[in-house]
């Protein structure tokens, strides 16, 4: 199953908001409809939006009086993944070339992603068996980095399913991801769709769960990666790195080369994204804090390259805790 594909003269997509009581194909036909899929997350993940960005520029170069203008629009449907914003950009280089250029190098980004995140998942599992000295590691994740974020496999749990493939996981630990839950909606039916082992746990336990030695390692996608290593991901990310300092633990990123962006020079001048409070004050239409509360609700965060052990891209291990840069 692809998370996302161009099909004739559409988009065609997953939607993640049905997940797990629903898998739905859904077809999107314009661009803004696929910005509203974007912005409701029905699709989602740094991999998977560079595809987006991409396959949105040949709708426009098929469907808008001003393609370029439409982009535009694509390009800053959400701020923090990097991703998006160079998959509109690199489709966009052939928009005077004509649509079938468009869709051309389109369909070469998915193709890419698709290799990519096979890639990363033997360099990845190769590498977290070195660093912990395990047969078998038990690995924790956050949020949702498997074939939903990317076309195929992803990326952190990418690295996951392919150490199940070689049956060499020893265990899997997804956190729930508030307040979208993530984790616990997605990563867990995809876990569970690979046979693979797995628990999951609310957010706040995965630092205490670490220092109790229940994790050998943490792996965590990226939605943007700055040019010094400094990282940002899914709102929790940064505990997990901390708890996983204290811990001893290897903290490890796993993202395609798209999403280092050499442009930013550090975290602290990445744009986080805050979403809607209704987020944060209920799940799912239910409302469970009371009226008038007020909302923080950043979704992403950023953990300083100081606490990174290391970055597995499709083509390279960065090293981080030896002093190395993207």
């Amino acid at each position: 199953m692809r998370t996302i594909d161009w099909a004739g003269d559409a988009v065609e997509l997953v939607d993640q908001t049905l997940l797990p009581g629903e898998c739905a194909v859904i077809r999107v036909g314009t661009v803004d409809g696929l910005i509203d899929a974007i912005r409701r997350l029905a699709v989602r993940g740094a991999p998977a939006l560079g595809v987006a960005g991409a396959l949105g520029v040949a709708l426009a170069a098929a469907t808008e009086p001003d393609p370029a203008a439409a982009a535009a629009r694509l390009r800053a449907a959400r701020p923090t993944a990097v991703n998006l914003a160079w998959g509109v950009d690199e489709a966009l280089k052939h928009l005077d070339e004509g649509f079938e250029a468009v869709l051309g190098r389109a369909l070469e980004i998915r193709d890419a992603d698709i290799a990519a995140c096979h890639a990363m998942g033997e360099r990845g599992a190769d590498l977290v068996c070195e660093l912990t000295g395990r047969d078998r590691p038990r690995i924790m994740t956050v949020c949702n980095t498997g074939g939903l974020a990317a076309v195929e496999r992803g990326t952190a749990l990418g690295v996951v399913q392919t150490l199940h493939e070689r049956g060499r996981l020893a265990g899997a630990i997804a956190l729930e991801t508030r307040p979208l839950l993530q984790g616990a909606r997605l990563t867990a039916w995809e876990l569970g769709r690979m046979g693979a082992p797995y628990r999951l746990i609310v957010d706040s336990a995965g630092p205490f769960l670490l220092a109790r030695g229940e994790a050998d390692a943490v792996l965590i996608g990226a939605d943007r990666i700055a040019a010094n290593g400094d990282t940002a991901n899914k709102i929790g990310s940064y505990a997990l790195a901390l708890g996983a300092r204290r811990a001893g633990v290897p903290f490890v990123v796993v993202a395609p080369e798209s999403t280092v962006d050499l442009a930013t020079p550090s975290g602290d001048l990445v744009e986080i994204e805050d979403r809607d409070p209704e987020e944060v004050l209920g799940v799912r239409g239910v409302r469970l804090a009371p009226e008038g509360a007020a909302v923080l609700n950043p979704a992403f965060d950023v953990t300083p390259r100081d606490l990174i052990t290391a970055i597995v891209t499709e083509r390279r291990v960065i090293r981080p805790d030896r002093g190395e840069t993207p």
